[in-house]
């Protein structure tokens, strides 16, 4: 009596494919969850130098207020002592660009003033929607370019007088 043959390579070659599998979708998943941790860190980075630059803005001296001409302006290092009379460090580091992994961001300008920065990446975000009021326009952006993390103050508009 002859017993069955190759069987077992069968089961054993069933078997790689199934741990291969397993495998790829186990490492689809580690790179999705790192890539929508880069896009939370992307979020919080961008709201901190929006947060630099308002902060320059409104605390400009006198009644004229400007926006930082560089990004480096915002630099713990630079403490606005020739702007104010007391040291003022907007921000606390000079963030990398978690998405390229880049000192280098995307700067937004209203003439020679830096308004706004944003990456300068052009993949496709994960996040379409759900963002804050502030960040309304990030809504279905098509890259992460399209996010521009930019400060504008409100205007205030008076009341109508009454008559």
């Amino acid at each position: 009596m002859r017993r069955p043959q190759g069987f077992s390579y069968v089961v054993v070659m069933f078997l790689v494919a199934l741990v291969s599998l397993v495998s790829v979708r186990a490492m689809e998943n580690t790179q999705m969850t790192l890539r929508r941790e880069k896009e939370a860190e992307l979020l919080m980075v961008g709201q901190a130098y929006r947060n630099a630059i308002r902060s320059y803005y409104e605390n400009s001296p006198g009644s004229t207020k400007t926006y930082p001409q560089r990004i480096d302006g915002l630099a713990p290092l630079v403490n606005d002592a020739g702007r104010t009379t007391r040291p003022q460090r907007h921000l606390r580091q000079l963030w990398r660009d978690p998405i390229t992994d880049s000192k280098e961001w995307g700067l937004v300008y209203a003439g020679d003033n830096v308004i706004g920065v944003y990456s300068l990446s052009t993949l496709e975000p994960i996040k379409k929607d759900g963002f804050p009021p502030e960040l309304a326009s990030f809504k279905n952006a098509k890259t992460y370019s399209a996010w521009r993390f930019i400060y504008q103050p409100v205007a205030v508009v008076p009341p109508p007088k009454s008559p």
